[in-house]
């Protein structure tokens, strides 16, 4: 009989952080990806060795946000109109901002910096492989397993839970695990046929680069950008008075330069 994991009486991070701690790789499928609710799992995928065939591969499934330009996307690929490269790319890059978004709410802390620091090694050594599916939406939650077990090679658990804190560790969710060998063999074919599908984009640096260019980055910023980056945000009333600011009609050139230019910070 199949576990039934709602976070209430039974949890599934537990179940999984066990799963995955005697596993060799991982196939997850999710609706949405948190990037600080990575280092829940990091640790048991830490323990991987990398490469194909000991990685996890994280599939990003589309879900409609809120956000115009990727409304704009969602009602082109609900239209009749097929998928192309050009409308391919440009959902990858919202995807990839609404990425560089989430590292914008909340306080950072100390443990978010080091989960992600990690998610960002983890992936440059090839044990994380993450991306993102275009050819429809896809709002599946699927985490499967693999492991040196001759009678129950693989489980999976599927349900409603996305990768993110709340998602694997609140109320309101609602799992089950999957050992039959048949049915885990299914869930990997049609994991795998998504996959490999020609939509499927890889978006594994754009994380890294995500990662790499914020708060969490290994490389201290420099002070002198953080100065430039206040002075630029002080002086903002400043410029904004420069690019409204225009001459009378009866004093454009008859003013020499430096006064035309003195006129506008007067302004």
């Amino acid at each position: 009989m199949p576990r039934i994991f709602d976070n209430i009486e039974e949890r599934l991070l537990p179940a999984l952080q066990t799963i995955a701690g005697i596993s060799h790789r991982g196939d997850f499928c999710v609706g949405y990806f948190n990037l600080r609710g990575w280092r829940q799992l990091d640790k048991q995928v830490e323990q991987w060795s990398g490469g194909t065939a000991n990685c996890c591969r994280l599939l990003i499934g589309m879900q409609k946000l809120p956000e115009e330009q990727v409304e704009e996307a969602y009602r082109i690929l609900s239209s009749d109109a097929p998928l192309d490269n050009q409308l391919a790319l440009r959902l990858k890059r919202a995807v990839a901002q609404k990425f560089r978004d989430q590292l914008t709410v909340g306080v950072p802390t100390d443990a978010d910096e080091a989960g992600l620091r990690r998610l960002a090694r983890q992936i440059k050594a090839g044990k994380v492989v993450v991306k993102l599916h275009l050819k429809h939406t896809l709002h599946a939650k699927l985490y499967l397993l693999f492991r040196e077990d001759p009678v129950s090679p693989a489980v999976g658990f599927v349900g409603s839970s996305n990768l993110t804190m709340a998602g694997l560790s609140h109320q309101g969710e609602l799992n089950v695990d999957v050992t039959d060998g048949d049915a885990c063999l299914k869930l990997a074919r049609w994991f795998n046929a998504r996959w490999e599908d020609r939509w499927c984009l890889d978006i594994s640096q754009e994380i890294v680069d995500i990662i790499d260019q914020s708060w969490a980055r290994e490389e201290p910023i420099p002070p002198h950008h953080i100065y430039v980056k206040m002075a630029y945000h002080l002086s903002e009333e400043a410029r904004d008075g420069i690019r409204e600011h225009h001459l009378p009609h009866d004093l454009r050139n008859r003013l020499f330069e430096f006064q035309e230019k003195q006129s506008r910070y007067d302004a």
